[in-house]
């Protein structure tokens, strides 16, 4: 492919990554917990937009739409890329994780991304999207840890990529599995220290 063809993918790569971004800035969670009375997610449990911290509010309905919405989020705008190319594709799914991690409405501070990561991956490599949610919940069930299964499904991610001979998409999630991981820093540290909240309990 010449220089010049490579070039000509920029503006639809560009437009992906953006509409990727403003999709994924949506608060779900957030919007959710207020629009049904239950005030401001971000003075709840850990503060988190996302559907763990709904749970933390005592409502599990809403807890699951936020998951769903939010795993939308990142499926829809692989979805939307991928009118533009398979590059564009994995770009507006880079962009759906940014956007909710990095949301511009709430000061770039929003969620850790899981969700929408699993969302991407089904839109990419639904069958890695799979073994995603076969890892967490069977870390989940053994650990009661939401956020160590999150990051040691987000470590098996890539390597399941790989083996499917998804070379491509192994290495963007593996750069993405370590942002999941810096996000986490705290979680891990609670980790290490046994003061972890376990699923189903209720944070101070």
């Amino acid at each position: 492919m010449s220089a010049s063809a490579d070039w000509s993918l920029l503006p639809t790569g560009l437009a992906a990554l953006a509409f990727g971004y403003l999709l994924g800035s949506i608060p779900f969670g957030l919007l959710l917990t207020k629009l049904f009375g239950r005030g401001d997610l971000r003075s709840v449990g850990s503060g988190n937009i996302g559907a763990t911290n709904v749970l933390r509010t005592g409502r599990k309905g809403l807890a699951a739409l936020t998951l769903l919405l939010d795993l939308l989020k990142g499926t829809a705008s692989v979805a939307v890329g991928a009118q533009w190319g398979p590059d564009a594709a994995v770009l507006g799914g880079v962009g759906a994780i940014l956007g909710h991690i990095f949301p511009i409405w709430l000061g770039f501070r929003g969620g850790k991304g899981v969700a929408t990561y699993v969302g991407v991956l089904i839109g990419l490599a639904w069958p890695a999207a799979l073994a995603f949610c076969a890892v967490w919940f069977a870390t989940a069930l053994a650990t009661r840890y939401s956020s160590l299964a999150a990051l040691v499904a987000s470590a098996v991610t890539p390597c399941v990529l790989a083996w499917l001979g998804e070379w491509r998409f192994a290495g963007v999630f593996l750069l993405l599995a370590a942002l999941l991981f810096w996000l986490h820093r705290s979680n891990i540290e609670r980790l290490s220290k046994g003061e972890e909240t376990r699923i189903g309990e209720s944070k101070a």
